[in-house]
């Protein structure tokens, strides 16, 4: 299956159940990070914003209520969830702060 083909209903379940956090909102996925104080959700955006560069997939990043940041991901060329945004969503995963 290409990279960017939709995901049927059952591949994004098993990947959904690989993520932290993350709930399935039609056609995007979609988590929200409690970071400590302003700036920790300023570099943490900084953190996203490398990685999905690197991927070359770009999710949309709101800050709110000062240290909480929201994360939602799509692949819009295909207007469906595919392994690119799950690849992304784990790469973020990993970024979180302990």
């Amino acid at each position: 299956m290409p990279y960017a083909d939709p995901l049927s209903d059952e591949a994004i379940a098993e990947r959904l159940g690989r993520l932290t956090d993350w709930q399935r909102e039609g056609d995007t996925i979609r988590r929200t990070v409690k970071l400590k104080g302003f700036r920790g959700a300023v570099a943490f955006v900084n953190a996203v914003a490398e990685a999905a560069e690197a991927a070359n997939h770009h999710p949309d990043i709101t800050i709110h209520d000062y240290n909480r940041v929201s994360l939602v991901l799509t692949t819009h060329a295909s207007k469906a969830l595919t392994f690119r945004d799950f690849d992304l969503a784990e790469q973020i995963d990993a970024l979180v702060p302990a």
